[in-house]
């Protein structure tokens, strides 16, 4: 635990080390996500299997149209050889981040959490296996329909999308040389994101945006179908492809807790805040919301307050609010204006997005944003220790 705190984290897939089953889960860690995973001793771990995005292709058009222009294109280095994303497989990091913690102290429990009941001195936790905990403070980071949240009798402000996200991972012939392709489609937008080889293949995992209802569809249709509709949507530049895990579908929402903290409790991640994923920023807001709350306690405690100290949660809700409601407007507009096919909205986000294309102080500024290095960084997205 940093700054001698004591921790004890209660999660029964983070307790017990992933076999490596689920290959169809990949996140992109941006730049300062990777900088915190590095300074906190986890990077090491992942490094060699993470797959750096060296660039990024946008294009705009239909399903049908034989061929898709690139209308924006991204070097991907916001310094001399670091690129500003690798794509990780979730497996990976949870192992590593599960090695760390042991490294470092941290208590796993393999247990979810019951109820909680927070006092003015102690938050007072009863395990699911009926097991009690002291803490000065809980952090809840149980997702999108967190229990915690609902338990602690914080609101939630949100709207589904009617779009699910259908991910996999899907082998090709040739390499994809570390570019990530954003194909934006009427319905949806649908990534390619590199992988590292591995069994002698070059591998992609894959991100599609796809209404509710024919996702459906798609999902129950036989292997080789639900290949041939992928490849109608990744194309034939890789050549030929396979589908190497299967299709998992996730359903798509916006969406905001009315506030991040209580007594001796706080939100972080999904459990705070959703976001559409068309931008690959989910689980980096959540690690920028830890590194956040973990310099605004260690800082108290350096001062003898309190873990839980009501200021510095008050500042740690300040200082992320506004940063997740603009991430989240910005994904909500992206969506909005990509997932449809009206000409006229088709002709003016071309024209944008062109306008972008030749404009390089416009494209530093985007790359350094979706590198996470925009605004008040946090130190340990800066890689200094805390």
């Amino acid at each position: 635990g940093g700054g001698g705190l004591d921790v004890t984290v209660c999660d029964p897939v983070l307790a017990r080390p992933a076999p490596g089953g689920d290959a169809s889960r990949a996140s992109a860690i941006a730049a300062g996500a990777r900088r915190m995973l590095e300074t906190v001793g986890v990077w090491g771990a992942v490094a060699e299997r993470a797959a750096p995005i060296l660039d990024m292709v946008i294009t705009d058009s239909r399903l049908a149209d034989p061929v898709r222009p690139s209308i924006l294109t991204f070097a991907g280095e916001v310094a001399p050889g670091e690129p500003f994303a690798h794509m990780v497989e979730n497996d990976d990091l949870v192992n590593a981040l599960a090695a760390a913690c042991r490294e470092a102290g941290v208590t796993l429990a393999a247990d979810g959490i019951a109820r909680f009941a927070a006092g003015p001195e102690r938050v007072l936790v009863t395990t699911a296996s009926g097991a009690a905990i002291e803490a000065g403070l809980l952090v809840a980071a149980d997702g999108a329909r967190s229990r915690l949240r609902d338990m602690a009798d914080i609101g939630w402000v949100g709207r589904s999308y009617g779009q699910v996200g259908i991910v996999a991972t899907v082998g090709h012939e040739r390499p994809n040389e570390g570019r990530a392709i954003e194909h934006f489609l009427p319905s949806g937008p649908f990534a390619i994101l590199p992988l590292t080889m591995r069994d002698g293949r070059h591998r992609s995992s894959i991100v599609w945006t796809e209404r509710a209802d024919a996702a459906d569809y798609l999902l129950q249709l036989p292997d080789e179908d639900l290949r041939e509709e992928v490849e109608r949507r990744f194309g034939l530049e890789l050549g030929e492809i396979t589908l190497l895990s299967p299709a998992r579908a996730f359903p798509l929402s916006i969406g905001i807790a009315r506030r991040f903290v209580a007594g001796r409790f706080a939100l972080v991640g999904d459990a705070a805040h959703v976001v559409h994923p068309i931008a690959g920023q989910g689980l980096n807001i959540g690690l920028r919301d830890v590194a956040v709350l973990a310099e605004k306690i260690i800082d108290a405690c350096r001062l003898g307050r309190d873990v839980g100290d009501d200021e510095a949660l008050l500042a740690y809700e300040r200082a992320r609010r506004f940063d997740t409601v603009t991430m989240g407007l910005a994904t909500d507009g992206l969506n909005r204006l990509f997932s449809n096919d009206l000409l006229p909205v088709r002709l003016v986000r071309d024209l944008g997005l062109g306008l972008v294309e030749r404009m390089p102080a416009a494209k530093h500024f985007f790359i350094r944003e979706a590198a996470g290095l925009t605004g008040a960084v946090p130190r340990l997205m800066r890689g200094e220790a805390l």
